[in-house]
């Protein structure tokens, strides 16, 4: 398998050109590509990831795998584009505040906690 790395910009310029050659970007498209839609589809696709792993602790297809993680990234790049949303900084900034975060050491609380 070769490793590539290419950035966020050329991602999200590639998921809209594709988008757009389906014409789901039309006003009459019978997929409106709306904020609330995008979150629903890429819901519905992190649900996929989940059922590589419903009954073991690790996939049996690591191709399949890829494809929906694939379309979780698609979909994730695309709500935060068309929400105006800068993902790469979205995530440094996150990123920055968690290094701030300390986490329970209770095992029954999942709620970060502020220092």
């Amino acid at each position: 398998m070769t490793k590539t790395s290419t950035d966020l910009e050329k991602l999200t310029e590639a998921m809209h050109k594709f988008v757009e050659s389906k014409g789901w970007y039309a006003e009459d498209s019978p997929k409106p590509q709306t904020p609330k839609n995008l979150a629903i589809s890429l819901v519905l696709e992190a649900g996929e990831v989940l059922e590589h792993f419903q009954w073991d602790d690790d996939t049996q297809n690591k191709d399949e795998l890829a494809g929906e993680l694939a379309d979780v990234m698609l979909y994730l790049m695309q709500l935060a584009s068309i929400s105006d949303i800068d993902l790469g900084e979205a995530v440094m900034n996150k990123l920055e505040k968690n290094y701030k975060r300390t986490w329970s050491t209770d095992n029954n609380s999942t709620t970060p906690s502020q220092d």
